[in-house]
C-alpha cells in the first residue's frame, strides 16, 4: 500500500536529518513509516503510491477552504509571472495589512513576516523592548514555534519526541522562560507575585492545538487579561493556529477576549510560508524603523504569499457563513465519533471548539498538557494506523488537533465514522 512511500523515505533519510523537514512529519509519535504525498484537492490528498485519504490535518490549519483552492491557485499564478519577490514594498502589503485590521478591531498596525516562529519570537522581543522588562510566561504544551525562549516544555513535536529539555536552550534563556499549567490561574498569579515588576509578557494559544485540542475554561482567559491590566504586563495571543479559522476575528472574537499583541501564520497565507504579528498602536510603534525594536526580513511581505492570504482572507470575509458550515461539520463528526466510541466501551475524550477537534483514549478530563500526556497514547498509535488503511489521515500525533476544511462533505465525515467504528473493532 505504501512502497513508493517506503522507498522515499529511505532515501530521504541519507540527505535530510531524519528524512523530514518537520519532526512530527517522521511519525516517531506513531510508529510506521511516513506517507509522501503528491497532490491534493478539496478535502483529500493523494500519496505517491496513488492512495486517496481525507484529511484532517490540512496542512496543520490553513487549508480552511480545502487544497488547491482554485481563486488562491489562480491569484499565485497571475501575481508570479511579475516576481515572485522584490525586497521593496509593495502595495498589495498595503491591502493586506487594511485587510486583517478590518477583521480584527483591536489591530491598530500589523507587521508581516515569513512564518509563525518568527511572528511569536518578535512579538516577545517587542514585548520585552516595550516594558523593559526580561521575563516571559508560557504553558506547558503550548507551542509558540522553535525559538529558543519558546522550547521550555513546550507541546507538538517537542512533546511526540518527549523533549523537554532541548540542548542548544542556554540557561539563561530557560531562567527567562516561567511556565505554568494550562487553565491553572493560581499558578500563574504565584509565578507573578514571586517575580513581582519582572515579567514583560504572557503568552498563550487561546485554544491550544499542540496538545491536542484544548479549551480554555471559563475564566481562565479573563483571568489572564486581568493579571496583566493590573501588573503591566503586554498579553500576547499565538493565534497562529486560531487565526481567521474559528471566527473572521479569530479567537478573539470567539472568546470575547482582548490581546494586547496577536501572533498569525497558516490561515493568513493561504498555504504559503507567512506570519505577522500585529496590536496596539502604542506597542507596535517601538518596532523599527518607527522605534529600536529591531525586526527585519528579506522576505516579509512577500508578493505570492500576500495575495494567497488576501484571496483566502478576502473569502473569509466576504462568507461568514463558511463559519458555521464549519462548526455544524464538526460538531457533525463529534457527533459520530461519540457514538461509536461510546458503544466500543474504550474511556475516551473529545475536545472540539469550531473546527478544531481531538480525540483522547482517556477516562478524565484533558484540560492541559499533563493530563494529555496520561491519556491511552500508546491505543491512539493503533487507532492512527488502523485509520489511515482506510483512507483517513489524522495528525500522526496524539498532541496534535486535528483541522477541517469547509470542503469536506456529509458523506466524507459518515466513511470517517465508520472508519473508526471498524478501526476500533479490529485495535480492541
Amino acid at each position: 500500500m505504501f512502497e513508493k512511500s517506503i522507498n522515499l523515505f529511505n532515501r530521504a533519510q541519507q540527505s535530510i536529518p531524519g528524512g523530514v523537514n518537520s519532526p512530527v512529519r517522521a511519525f516517531k509519535s506513531v510508529g510506521g513509516t511516513p506517507v509522501f504525498m503528491k497532490s491534493a484537492k478539496g478535502a483529500y490528498m493523494y500519496d505517491a503510491d496513488g492512495n486517496r485519504f481525507i484529511d484532517y490535518i490540512n496542512s496543520w490549519g490553513p487549508m480552511i477552504l480545502g487544497h488547491a483552492y482554485e481563486p488562491v491557485v489562480k491569484a499565485i499564478q497571475e501575481t508570479a509571472q511579475y516576481s515572485t519577490s522584490f525586497g521593496a514594498p509593495t502595495e498589495l502589503e498595503i491591502e493586506m495589512a487594511e485587510l486583517i485590521i478590518s477583521m480584527v478591531p483591536n489591530v491598530d498596525l500589523v507587521r508581516m513576516v515569513s512564518s509563525g516562529t518568527e511572528a511569536c519570537m518578535s512579538a516577545i522581543r517587542l514585548a520585552r523592548g516595550f516594558t523593559g522588562h526580561n521575563k516571559i510566561i508560557k504553558f506547558e504544551g503550548c507551542y509558540h514555534g522553535h525559538a529558543d525562549s519558546f522550547l521550555v516544555k513546550a507541546g507538538s513535536g517537542v512533546a511526540t519526541f518527549n523533549i523537554q529539555t532541548v540542548p542548544g536552550v542556554t540557561a539563561g534563556v530557560a531562567n527567562d522562560t516561567l511556565t505554568c499549567a494550562y487553565n491553572d490561574l493560581d499558578a500563574v498569579k504565584q509565578l507573578v507575585a514571586e517575580h513581582h515588576g519582572e515579567i514583560a509578557a504572557i503568552i498563550i494559544e487561546p485554544v491550544a492545538g499542540n496538545m491536542g485540542c484544548i479549551i480554555p475554561q471559563p475564566g481562565f482567559l479573563e483571568g489572564l487579561r486581568a493579571i496583566c491590566d493590573m501588573q503591566g504586563i503586554v498579553f500576547i495571543m499565538d493565534e497562529v493556529m486560531t487565526g481567521f479559522r474559528l471566527a473572521q476575528g479569530g479567537a478573539q472574537e470567539r472568546l470575547n477576549i482582548k490581546a494586547d499583541l496577536v501572533t498569525y501564520g497558516k490561515v493568513i497565507g493561504g498555504g504559503m510560508p507567512v506570519g505577522a504579528f500585529g496590536g496596539k498602536k502604542e506597542i507596535m510603534q517601538h518596532i523599527s524603523p518607527l522605534g529600536n525594536v529591531y525586526q527585519a526580513g528579506t522576505l516579509s511581505g512577500n508578493p505570492l504569499a500576500m495575495i494567497a492570504g488576501y484571496v483566502m482572507l478576502k473569502t473569509l470575509k466576504e462568507n461568514a457563513a463558511i463559519y458555521k458550515q464549519l462548526d455544524e461539520m464538526t460538531s457533525y463528526l463529534h457527533k459520530g465519533l461519540n457514538e461509536v466510541l461510546k458503544a466500543s466501551g474504550t474511556p475516551y475524550v473529545i475536545n472540539q471548539l469550531g473546527s478544531m477537534i481531538s480525540v483522547h483514549f482517556s477516562d478524565h478530563p484533558v484540560i492541559n498538557f499533563a493530563t494529555a500526556a496520561s491519556a491511552n497514547n500508546e491505543l491512539f498509535k493503533k487507532y492512527f494506523h488502523a485509520m489511515l488503511k482506510r483512507g483517513v489521515y489524522l495528525p500522526p500525533s496524539a498532541f496534535e488537533t486535528w483541522f477541517l476544511c469547509n470542503a469536506l462533505t456529509k458523506e466524507d465525515i459518515d466513511v470517517t465514522i465508520q472508519a473508526t467504528k471498524e478501526s476500533l473493532q479490529e485495535i480492541l
